[in-house]
């Protein structure tokens, strides 16, 4: 079934299938010609909308940083009348990596060299969403979210202001430059959303439109909260790894390890989605997909996209095969007799990692 269906992201006139085409495996796990097949089929079946970062490949190196960027902007050079067919977002990298502008902050003067660079890599005159990929600050997010992991009384609020509004400003420019169209968060929370706010509608600024946060069965925690905030201000919701990096489809099950595999590869925060916890919740959703006749990888992803308040779901593939089967699950209807079964198990490993 063609996905057709459009919806608007935020207070833009981008019009996206609730399907997104994440791409941090090109360049890695993936190469150019698998990217491009990827591309192709998405579009095939009505997806438009295609999101990258800078950082990319991941896992992320100083060897892999920009390959993904560059291997879309290879098949938009040999596609360049399609280009406007495509929704194309990517990212500024946040701090942290010290092959990326020696691990520094994400300031004003970062963000325009970064967008240049990102045009340079994609070969396009104008990026559709240009998302900030992580705040400055340290946010609840990659697995920091347990009570007393983070200290908020110790954080400078004015400087983290102060520095948004020079975020901001240097958007602005970009904007006005015609080299973006609209901004968006990443691995942000309910402040970062509201400050954004107030200081763009404070300085006639730009309006952040969207944040893409990590949400699946194994990893609720934005709802309600955030995603109420999100419904009420009008930003669109992105849910990012909705199978948990790989592991609610089951491959990685009883230690399994299929080669090629992400969890065969090094990790910048570790394997810290494989916990005894998350196995069993796991082995319990793949029972209940069973029951109803599904796979384990379409019941996750069906069941976030029908989540109210989810925009358009970020999904990923290393073959066109997992691709298909992912496009799939946004075809199909979760019964009031499935939900109850996948909700049971959900109270049951609530915060399993």
């Amino acid at each position: 079934m063609k996905h057709d269906k459009k919806i608007t992201l935020g207070k833009s006139d981008l019009n996206v299938s609730r399907v997104c085409l994440g791409s941090m495996t090109w360049g890695a796990q993936n190469n150019q010609h698998d990217a491009n097949e990827q591309i192709e089929y998405a579009l095939s079946q009505g997806i438009n909308y295609i999101d990258t970062a800078e950082m990319y490949a991941i896992p992320p190196s100083a060897e892999s940083y920009g390959r993904t960027e560059t291997m879309i902007g290879h098949w938009l050079a040999n596609n360049s009348e399609r280009r406007k067919d495509i929704i194309l977002a990517t990212k500024i990298a946040g701090n942290g990596l010290p092959w990326i502008r020696g691990g520094g902050d994400i300031t004003g003067d970062a963000i325009i060299t970064a967008v240049d660079a990102s045009l340079k890599r994609l070969q396009t005159d104008y990026i559709d969403l240009y998302q900030l990929h992580w705040p400055n600050r340290t946010s609840p997010h990659f697995s920091k979210h347990w009570p007393g992991m983070i200290s908020f009384t110790d954080v400078d609020t004015e400087q983290h202001s102060a520095q948004i509004l020079e975020m901001l400003q240097a958007l602005e420019q970009c904007v006005n430059a015609g080299k973006i169209r609209y901004c968006g968060l990443s691995d942000d929370t309910p402040w970062g959303i509201n400050e954004f706010i107030r200081l763009s509608e404070q300085h006639d600024l730009p309006r952040i439109i969207s944040i893409q946060n990590e949400f699946n069965l194994l990893h609720t925690k934005d709802w309600p909260y955030l995603i109420e905030n999100c419904v009420r201000s009008d930003i669109a919701y992105l849910p990012w790894s909705p199978l948990a990096g790989g592991v609610l489809t089951g491959k990685y099950l009883h230690g399994a390890r299929p080669e090629g595999c992400r969890w065969t590869r090094s990790q910048r925060h570790g394997l810290f989605r494989d916990t005894a916890q998350v196995s069993l919740a796991v082995e319990q959703y793949q029972q209940v997909a069973e029951k109803h006749g599904w796979t384990a990888t379409q019941l996750a992803l069906a069941w976030c996209d029908q989540v109210d308040g989810v925009s358009s779901t970020i999904i990923g593939a290393t073959s066109v095969l997992q691709l298909k089967e992912n496009i799939e699950a946004f075809d199909k209807t979760i019964s009031a007799e499935l939900l109850e079964d996948i909700h049971t198990v959900l109270r049951q490993y609530p915060i399993p990692f």
